[in-house]
């Protein structure tokens, strides 16, 4: 049993996440902008801004791993350097960090990228490049325990399997062309991966 707290525990892979680290009897603190408006189950729910370093020194001390569910945008840059600096306000008992990334900057071929489709929208477009530099930061940080977790292309609503394979930098394409992954199985590896570190300072991904 590890105890967790989950920032962007309001959004969809947030309340996943969060019920799945519950299920395996783990200590859930939900971290979100106003509590009164969380939809979750967790044990434990904390007022938070990822973008203030101070805050995420607050809700991260006493924990095991803290994990940002945090997307959308150019947030996402922001706050992978509101993560490690509020992190590194703790010293030599920062929690481990798990990231939730994107696909974007996963590899399809030599030398492209998800996010060179020129058929992606631009608001889309934006987010994975977002998430691409929010990897690349952490890439440079070699004073904290860090994971990201890339998505299939495909990140979608559906049943928990507990299947699902993984990668490191190539998009994962099941037999049927596809590159997809339930929410629910997403949340399934994340916690796995916390409970097993298998990518310590480096990124990952899975699909089916």
């Amino acid at each position: 049993m590890v105890s967790i707290a989950v920032v962007g525990a309001n959004g969809n892979i947030g309340r996943c996440l969060v019920t799945e680290a519950l299920a395996r009897g783990h200590l859930v603190t939900a971290v979100v902008r106003d509590p009164d408006r969380y939809q979750g189950l967790a044990m434990d729910v904390l007022p938070g801004d990822v973008l203030e370093p101070e805050d995420v020194a607050r809700v991260a001390a006493g924990q095991d791993a803290l994990v940002s569910a945090v997307g959308g945008g150019r947030v996402v840059a922001e706050a992978a350097r509101s993560l490690v600096a509020g992190l590194r306000e703790l010293d030599d008992a920062a929690p481990r960090l798990l990231v939730v990334g994107g696909a974007g900057s996963l590899l399809v071929g030599p030398g492209v990228r998800v996010w060179d489709d020129l058929g992606l929208p631009a608001p889309l477009r934006r987010t994975m490049h977002a998430h691409g530099e929010a990897l690349e930061y952490l890439e440079t940080v070699a004073d904290l325990a860090w994971t990201v977790l890339s998505p299939a292309e495909l990140l979608e609503p559906g049943a928990r399997t507990g299947r699902y394979r993984t990668g490191t930098d190539h998009l994962l394409v099941g037999p049927d062309g596809r590159s997809r992954i339930t929410v629910a199985d997403y949340a399934v590896a994340l916690v796995d991966e916390l409970e097993n570190p298998r990518h310590l300072g480096e990124r990952f991904t899975v699909g089916y």
